[in-house]
């Protein structure tokens, strides 16, 4: 049999672990496993692709980014806006058939989140053999109860946190620092518990200024001159809108960020205290993957390849908590994990007194 595995949508660590995982699962089936290079592009002719030896294969598992090549635009763009989904033309999902067929795949493993999983629930429909994996630093996929690299994201801003509280209070400063996760505030709250923050913005919390200058006051006067923001970069005003950092390009999602410039000078304005702002930024995608992570993407790679071995196509692998298991595609597309405002993390950080701006 000979497989193939796609990467897409944006990089995060851990994908490497993945590509080895599937094609050392294969391998030892008896499998032929090969690679799709730069996103589901590689898929059209002429295809572009690599074979998954184990020469490819070394070092992989502690390597960042993908060897693959990774895309978020292009023709296979099934999220547009705040996260519309997208029809991919019939004629491109025939062409990727026929490409396919080409090169003899059997089965394509697709890598990515929510945007990347809803093309491979199309080409499902479509008739392609697909199994999907879920990846994404924002963790923000229905049906599993964590994405792989998430960890590494959160122990990126976590470590950004630890440092930032040093310089805060050398300086009597307020730090905001802005990170990823889109519409989600997972890697916020996660980081900003870890982390010491005395603000928390999530998207899943709109906030007020009034509440979140009270928190800094309220410190003052137990007489901490200084203060840790951490602002989601989906994280809006009450009433307001996301902020986003530039025009919306055609046939993509909407790029958010600035949210951290804008809460930060606000802050300063309100309260007269020095602010800087940082936008942790990329930095979260980069770099090896966590303990976690690794084991995670070795797990869901292995499993990927159990459910091509069982004929189980249309499925994405799951992690329920406690053990890897598989959804319908369908389960984990189209509808999104976000923080619940009465969890019990919401509730932790209630109760440590970090203001959430509501």
């Amino acid at each position: 049999m000979k497989i193939a595995i796609v990467t897409g949508g944006g990089d995060c660590p851990g994908l490497n672990a993945v590509i080895r995982a599937v094609a050392k699962a294969a391998t030892k089936r008896g499998w032929e496993a090969i690679g799709i290079v730069g996103g589901f592009e590689g898929l059209l002719p002429p295809q572009n692709f690599r074979v998954l030896d184990y020469k490819a294969l070394d070092g992989l598992l502690v390597r960042g980014g993908t060897i693959l090549g990774t895309a978020n635009r292009g023709q296979f763009s099934a999220k547009t806006g705040h996260g519309e989904t997208r029809q991919l033309p019939a004629a491109l999902l025939e062409e990727t058939r026929r490409g396919m067929a080409q090169l003899g795949i059997e089965a394509l493993v697709c890598v990515g989140g929510d945007g990347t999983l809803t093309i491979a629930q199309q080409m499902h429909e479509h008739g392609i053999p697909v199994v999907g994996v879920p990846k994404t630093i924002d963790n923000d996929l229905a049906a599993t109860t964590v994405t792989f690299g998430f960890d590494s994201a959160v122990a990126c801003a976590t470590d950004a946190l630890d440092r930032l509280h040093t310089t805060a209070e050398s300086h009597n400063r307020v730090l905001v620092l802005e990170v990823m996760g889109r519409y989600a505030g997972w890697i916020a709250i996660y980081a900003g518990v870890a982390g010491g923050a005395d603000v928390i913005l999530i998207p899943e919390i709109p906030f007020r200024y009034e509440s979140i200058c009270a928190a800094i006051a309220e410190r003052e006067k137990l007489g901490k001159r200084f203060t840790l923001v951490v602002a989601a970069e989906g994280a809006r005003l009450a009433g307001g809108d996301f902020v986003t950092s530039s025009a919306q390009p055609e046939n993509r999602e909407a790029r958010l960020g600035g949210i951290g410039a804008v809460v930060g000078a606000e802050i300063e304005k309100r309260t007269g205290k020095e602010t800087r702002v940082v936008v942790l930024g990329h930095l979260q995608r980069g770099g090896s993957p966590t303990t976690m992570d690794r084991v995670l993407c070795t797990q869901f790679g292995a499993k990927a390849v159990e459910l091509i071995a069982a004929g189980s196509f249309g499925r994405m692998v799951a992690h329920t908590g406690t053990s890897v298991e598989s959804v319908p595609l369908k389960e984990a597309t189209g509808q999104l994990r976000t923080v619940p405002p009465d969890s019990a993390f919401v509730s932790t950080a209630r109760a440590l007194g970090i203001c959430l701006g509501d």
